[in-house]
């Protein structure tokens, strides 16, 4: 499987804390509640189909009431793109109506990949969105092609996912590679098996692709779109095929569409490094903290903590076994949002006293494993499957544990968690289909980014980076503390964003927040 850390980028985006987080987790099967009705789309948006799409971009759209005061429905796309008559597939989507004076569309998208934006926008779309933004506008999640509800990866049962949880394998060593490397393979051999030929079509240029059809069925003839995260990256990858489809789009949390994926992970593993240090001296300050001296002592005392795990793995009280990995796993999760630091520092209690439940209840909610034993969602298995596609990995032996030495050097408590990523994709059943390069954005529409001093998924830098390749731009900076700013920052984001989606007034490019 992914290392640990790389996992937990394709969850818990822009959650505004851990309750959020735990309320997300939960199934969601839409009721519906009334009569459905049909929207049809209007002539002239229809006739910006690209030629032998056009049965898609004028589909009628059923919505069922779901839920509160949701809005449900299926969409059909292309299986694939470059042959639209070899079958279709249906992406799941939700809207939250808007509540006095409809503009039209803004399609959310909350991360990964492997993010469902539908368990988004139903969990959190009344909170964490402003209502500005509500009331303007209605806001519609969906579940990316190969996430959720939306032709899902499909290649373990539960008990399996637990059994592959529980496994650690010595990649450092000859006999330990090959491990990872043959289970691996037996995984990809079973996604291929249980998820079908939409396995070789979940990339993000596909996905961009589909949100083109649903802005056009949606009745937008422009796209407006929230994208959080891998969000920005599938936005910034419309952005760069539809140019003259660009109407509104924020990207907050950006990741550089430019950088290789050995680049992502070594910026991620600095990123989080930062992040445990701000979080030691932060704990240090409160009172009780578990972590004693210095910042560099703390942190060296939770490095000692995870060797002990590593060394030997403890029993959490429903007798599942925590191994170093899910350690981490639990660890990192709270770093996404400052908010959320309290409950780290109760498990660091707990796991110092010899109870490392706590940190494995974390652990579950990264996972979307409920208590009862059971996964609401595929979104670990569907982040190994886009990632295969979207970025071609290094998988050589030598490579990889020199890639690992550096990872170490620049993240001594992390490092070795994020290394060997090419593990996951040497036999994957579909190669790659993309090289990383720049975003070459011709339109005239200015786009926002969004960038966080302190986070520790998608650093500062890649918003930066993003913003000067997107040229018609403004980059917006929250200096604060988790992954992310939108709907957990202060009124200066939040002002800066609905001011642009709303009235259509850009931010000062280079606001700091």
């Amino acid at each position: 499987m992914k290392s640990a850390p790389r996992r937990f980028a394709a969850l818990c985006v822009a959650l505004a804390s851990l309750l959020v987080l735990s309320a997300c987790t939960l199934p969601f099967m839409p009721t519906p509640t009334a009569k459905p009705s049909t929207s049809t789309v209007d002539p002239s948006i229809a006739a910006s189909a690209p030629k032998g799409l056009e049965k898609f971009y004028s589909q009628s759209v059923e919505w069922s009431s779901c839920e509160d005061g949701f809005h449900c429905a299926k969409v059909q796309v292309p299986l694939d793109y470059a042959n639209p008559g070899a079958g279709d597939i249906s992406l799941s989507i939700i809207k939250l109506p808007s509540t006095s004076n409809k503009q039209g569309s803004v399609l959310v998208n909350p991360g990964g990949p492997g993010g469902s934006g539908v368990d988004f926008v139903k969990d959190a779309g009344k909170t964490l969105l402003t209502e500005k933004l509500r009331a303007n506008f209605d806001v519609v999640g969906f579940d990316p092609r190969g996430v959720g509800r939306s032709a899902p990866v499909t290649c373990m049962t539960d008990a399996e996912r637990d059994a592959a949880r529980a496994k650690v394998f010595r990649k450092d060593t000859d006999e330990g590679l090959e491990a990872a490397f043959a289970f691996n393979k037996t995984l990809a051999q079973q996604c291929s098996q249980q998820t079908g030929a939409v396995l070789g079509h979940i990339d993000t240029v596909s996905a961009a692709k589909d949100l083109d059809v649903l802005r056009a069925v949606l009745n937008d003839a422009k796209l407006n779109y929230l994208g959080f995260s891998y969000g920005t990256f599938l936005g910034s990858t419309y952005a760069s095929l539809f140019p003259d489809n660009v109407g509104r789009l924020v990207l907050d949390g950006a990741v550089d569409p430019s950088i290789s994926n050995e680049e992502l992970t070594a910026g991620q593993a600095k990123a989080f490094e930062r992040a445990i240090h701000t979080y030691v001296a932060s704990c240090q300050q409160q009172n009780p903290c578990p972590l004693s001296g210095s910042v560099d002592n703390g942190v060296q005392e939770i490095r000692d903590l995870i060797n002990a795990v590593d060394q030997n793995p403890q029993t959490a009280k429903d007798g599942r076994l925590v191994t170093s990995n899910d350690f981490v796993n639990g660890l990192i999760l709270p770093l996404y949002n400052d908010q959320s630091w309290p409950a780290l520092t109760q498990a660091l209690d707990a796991a110092f006293s010899g109870d490392v439940s706590p940190m494995m209840r974390l652990a579950d909610l990264g996972a979307d494993r409920e208590a009862n034993g059971t996964y609401s969602s595929n979104s670990a298995l569907a982040f190994q499957a886009i990632n295969c596609l979207d970025y071609p990995m290094v998988s050589d032996a030598a490579a990889m544990r020199a890639e690992e030495a550096q990872l170490k050097q620049d993240s001594p408590t992390f490092g070795s968690f994020f290394a060997y990523g090419g593990v996951n994709c040497r036999d994957w059943p579909y190669p790659h289909t993309r090289t990383p390069a720049p975003v070459e954005y011709k339109g005239s529409a200015p786009i926002v980014v969004v960038g966080t001093t302190g986070d520790p998924a998608t650093p500062l830098e890649w918003s930066e980076s993003l913003r000067k390749q997107l040229g018609t731009a403004s980059l917006v900076t929250w200096e604060g503390e988790g992954h992310t700013a939108y709907g957990r920052s202060n009124t200066c984001v939040s002002t800066a964003v609905d001011d642009y989606f709303v009235d259509g007034k850009l931010p000062q490019d280079g606001l700091k927040c």
